[in-house]
């Protein structure tokens, strides 16, 4: 197999590679009947080979550009299982490594019989990559000779850095699920506001490097880390070796094994993972590390603050991103009272969420390995809304701890703190303080409100009575599918919505017209959406049509997807005449099980049909906009009343208001 034979691409990389949308591809899919089988992948994610898709693209006359790094990126897809992907881009790296360091010893290599090359490359790697070291392996074969050559190639245009970064967007794609990877936002912030620039800076679980890139890009001056998955070790040596730098990067369990006993850093960043129940409770009882107390089995968090604070000097900053909840679990009160007593914890913040963590996310703590310095007060910051008021809240805090803060934020005496629960959630001690959500929300609500009713009569549809109105021609969703021109399905009832690694989008979803909320998998009868399908309630109690405007999500159980032919149904005016069908069966008696086949709609041309679509639209945005005003005239009455009765607003016309 060859790196051009064996590449394979799904349907997204087809439409990078021809500059269209992924859309177009779906369309293809649909229209040429000379478009290409899969070759492998899932029902809901097909592979196709490289080859016969150049060549379709070719003689439809599609322009298209391969580049070179494109090539090796779908010849790694078309030689390597999904579970095999990251470690041949990882290993990938140190080759990328090797030839930005020593690139004659390779073009030496290179003009040797592939068994030579086969034989010797893993030794070559070695040499001039020690700090890969274990991570390469030695089962080199004519696939990976194949992509070598290729990697080889791409990077006599482009970087070995942009290469192999090109290479980890494309897997963390495919695998967005497998690997916790840090916003680059969030590192940034966490590494800004530890210091780390003209430092020592260590990860201790260090993922595929993204904290530790950050703090090179901030000026920290020595990098390391330790990560117990070796696929991620592999991309994070890579990434932060690639341009000449260097890093230490071991392989392990920071928490059982620590690779930097006994060493201080400057400053520690950290993103552990959450809910690890078998972290090392029962062998770790007797840790020095422990100094601020045993954590829980449960509270495995808790174990990585103090192993953070083990590793920096005195003075020295920590940065750990931890779930929302341990700042209040009863199960760690007594560790919470002892970083406060200490001085160690300085503030929690709340981040806006990220990925599936919407709307709220993780929180950051920021703890300061004490030194002999008193601090009486920390400061609590809820910037799940306004993320770029937190480095000014920290800078304000740090010059004066007693000050009081603006914005969402507040500094609060440890004493205060230390009571029988030591909650330490931003929100809750936001609301108890006068400078509460209803002070601060009361007035840019109203300024919301205002516009958004001015915008409803600016946007209030109107339509045309014609003089003579005679009544059209109809058909039914029933004679369209027997003619071809749309076919009506459903995902099976018992799919689980509530794991997997594709978007699921509920009949919940759809209802209360949000984006997709479920998460499943590929399997028997699952079916993936694409653009422009037609998404139901069945007829009963609920009223709910949604036209998808993206692919690659699947359709959840419950729900009827119709699938048109565009060149003959305008899937807006099938979507509003669905929806006249759903309000029939929910407003006539005994009619509730009626099938959407006996739907009826006019019968138009396809012009006509896109105007008729136009128009359904415009008035389901305008539903969706009264709704909204709504919520928000219900958020500001509600906001009125609190803030009356609790003395934080008073009657415009009141003396001293």
């Amino acid at each position: 197999m060859t790196g051009r034979d064996g590449a394979t691409v799904a349907s997204g990389d087809i439409a990078r590679l021809a500059g269209v949308g992924r859309a177009a591809v779906s369309n293809w899919r649909r229209r040429f009947a000379d478009f290409p089988q899969p070759v492998g992948g899932s029902s809901a994610s097909p592979l196709y080979a490289l080859p016969e898709v150049e060549d379709w693209l070719t003689r439809h006359g599609k322009p298209y550009d391969v580049t070179p790094v494109d090539r090796l990126w779908q010849s790694l897809r078309g030689a390597a299982a999904d579970r095999e992907l990251g470690d041949r881009i990882g290993n990938l790296g140190g080759f990328l490594v090797t030839l930005e360091r020593e690139p004659e010893q390779w073009k030496a290599l290179a003009d040797q019989p592939s068994p030579v090359v086969m034989a010797n490359l893993v030794d070559l790697l070695r040499t001039v990559v020690p700090e890969f070291g274990a991570l390469l392996t030695n089962m080199p074969d004519e696939d990976t000779l194949t992509i070598v050559r290729l990697a080889a190639e791409a990077a006599e245009r482009e970087t070995g850095a942009a290469v192999f970064d090109f290479l980890c967007a494309r897997y963390l794609e495919v695998h967005s699920r497998r690997h916790a990877v840090t916003p680059e936002w969030v590192a940034n912030l966490m590494v800004t506001m530890t210091g780390a620039a003209g430092g020592r800076l260590l990860d201790p679980a260090g993922g595929i490097g993204t904290l530790l890139l950050a703090g090179r890009a901030a000026g920290a001056t020595e990098l390391s880390g330790q990560e117990i998955n070796v696929t991620a070790a592999r991309l994070a040596v890579s990434r932060l070796l690639l341009g000449g730098h260097s890093a230490m990067l071991a392989v392990g369990d920071s928490l059982r094994v620590d690779a930097f006993a006994g060493e201080l850093f400057d400053a520690v960043v950290c993103n552990p993972p959450f809910a690890e129940r078998s972290w090392g409770h029962d062998e770790l009882t007797s840790d020095p590390r422990w100094t601020y107390g045993m954590p829980p089995r449960g509270e495995s968090e808790l174990a990585w603050v103090q192993h953070c604070l083990a590793h920096v000097k005195p003075g020295g900053h920590v940065a750990i991103l931890m779930p929302a909840a341990a700042a209040s679990r009863r199960a760690g009160r007594r560790i919470r009272a002892n970083l406060l007593r200490s001085g160690a914890l300085r503030a929690v913040i709340s981040l806006p969420g990220w990925g599936t963590t919407a709307p709220g996310g993780p929180d950051l703590w920021l703890l300061r390995r004490p030194d002999g310095t008193d601090h009486a007060h920390v400061l609590l910051l809820d910037a799940t809304a306004e993320r770029d008021r937190i480095e000014d809240g920290w800078r304000s805090f740090q010059s004066d701890p007693e000050a009081r803060q603006a914005g969402p934020g507040i500094s609060v005496r440890i004493l205060d703190l230390l009571d029988e629960h030591v909650d330490l959630t931003p929100a809750r001690h936001l609301a108890e303080n006068a400078t509460s959500p209803v002070t601060l929300a009361f007035r840019p609500t109203r300024t919301r409100l205002y516009s958004a009713a001015r915008t409803l009569a600016d946007t209030l549809p109107d339509l045309t009575v014609p003089d003579a109105p005679e009544p059209p021609p109809t058909t039914t969703i029933g004679e369209l599918a027997k003619a071809g021109a749309v076919s009506v399905r459903q995902a099976p009832m018992g799919m689980p919505t509530d794991r997997g690694d594709l978007p699921v989008l509920t009949a919940k979803d759809v209802r209360v017209g949000r984006p997709p909320s479920g998460a499943g998998s590929a399997g028997p009868g699952s079916i993936e959406l694409r653009r422009g399908d037609v998404v139901a309630l069945p007829p009963g109690r609920h009223a709910a049509v949604r036209v998808l405007t993206e692919d690659g999500v699947l359709l959840g159980p419950q729900l009827l997807l119709l699938r048109v032919d565009p060149e003959r149904l305008d899937p807006q005016f099938v979507a509003g005449f669905l929806r006249i069908a759903q309000s029939a069966t929910r407003t006539s008696s005994g009619s509730a099980r009626i099938d959407f086949h006996r739907a009826s709609l006019l019968r138009l041309p396809i012009d006509a049909q896109r105007e008729y679509g136009k128009a359904f639209q415009m008035l389901s945005d305008f539903q969706q906009s009264v709704r909204q005003t709504a919520e928000l005239a219900e958020s500001f009455v509600e906001l009125g009343f609190a803030g009356l009765a609790g003395g934080r607003l008073r009657p415009a016309g009141a003396a001293g208001a």
